[in-house]
């Protein structure tokens, strides 16, 4: 069972005429289903003409009148996609995938600032694109080496969501719908949004997650199924073993266990300042013009951001009696 499309979704696409659009609509349309999901391309100046054997169009709201459609896909070069984005979010577009890199920060955050009050759901930019295997092909993903199977992926990374894929089908699992979420600072849905969406959908079974995001990785902990009742780490993973699913050590707690002081951190890099800052312990002591003992105290702020949950670590010397 999909998520986010399937072989019912109508994908247009902006930027269809340029060189890259042209090339990835023509292995989407390749791919399964492509040819009669694909329905229509946009490029302003040309509309009336067909391309691809599609019809293209001058505007965003223009291709969704005349082709039903619902998701728009864009090849837009990085100055003019974030103006792309907010023509097919006014045009009502329930989905709107970005996959052009290096777009403006600052014209990112005006888009994102303008999106707050819709409804549409806004892929990327700067991601490999969304795939449902078997079904439909929307981005830059090689559609060869997704197998249809129950296992989701999200990532941020295009490579780690290809080797992932590629693993899951040599072990003759395969998956259902992959999400590459992008990787630039300000982008649309979120690791945590997609993991949501399998939540509600009962019939998925496990989804992979992968490409540098802490806060989706201790969701996905959380989730996890509970062995005997007991809701602490140890059980879950034993427990996760016992079902066959592959599990690991955190960062944190393989780098403080390699420095010689299993303490607790938030991520890998507070883990190894802590171990640097208590193994440095001794040397505080002996530091010059303080009277007592000298020693550094390292405390976790979270700040949250609306864009992205991030960690700044402070400390400071105390000095005691």
């Amino acid at each position: 069972m999909s998520i986010l499309i399937n072989k019912n979704s109508r994908v247009i696409v902006q930027g269809i005429t340029g060189k890259t659009g042209a090339f990835h609509t023509e292995m989407s349309q390749a791919y399964a289903f492509g040819k009669q999901c694909y329905v229509g391309g946009v490029t302003p100046k040309k509309g009336g003409t067909t391309f691809l054997d599609m019809p293209v169009f001058n505007t965003v709201s223009e291709a969704k009148a005349q082709t039903g459609a619902n998701v728009s896909v864009i090849y837009v070069p990085p100055p003019y996609a974030a103006a792309a984005i907010d023509e097919a979010v006014e045009a009502g577009m329930e989905m709107v995938i970005c996959i052009t890199e290096g777009i403006p920060v600052r014209d990112m955050i005006r888009t994102r600032y303008k999106m707050q009050d819709k409804s549409t759901i806004l892929i990327g930019p700067n991601c490999p694109g969304i795939i449902t295997s078997d079904e439909l092909k929307i981005g830059i993903m090689p559609g060869h080496i997704f197998k249809k199977g129950p296992i989701g992926v999200v990532s941020k990374s295009g490579t780690l969501t290809y080797e992932a894929a590629g693993q899951l089908n040599a072990l003759g699992i395969g998956t259902s719908t992959v999400v590459g979420v992008g990787g630039d600072p300000v982008n649309g849905l979120k690791h945590i949004d997609v993991l949501k969406m399998r939540r509600q959908r009962r019939r998925k079974r496990s989804p992979v997650g992968q490409g540098q995001h802490e806060e989706a990785g201790h969701r996905l902990h959380r989730w996890c199924h509970r062995a005997s009742g007991q809701a602490h780490g140890p059980c879950r993973r034993d427990h996760l073993r016992r079902q066959g699913h592959g599990t690991g050590k955190t960062v944190r707690d393989g780098i403080l266990r390699h420095q010689g002081y299993p303490q607790p951190g938030r991520n890998g890099r507070h883990a190894q300042v802590r171990a640097e800052v208590i193994r440095s312990k001794d040397q505080a002591k002996s530091l010059s013009g303080l009277s007592g003992q000298a020693f550094f105290i390292p405390v976790c702020l979270p700040i949250a951001t609306r864009q992205r949950r991030r960690h700044s670590l402070w400390w400071q010397p105390k000095i005691t009696d």
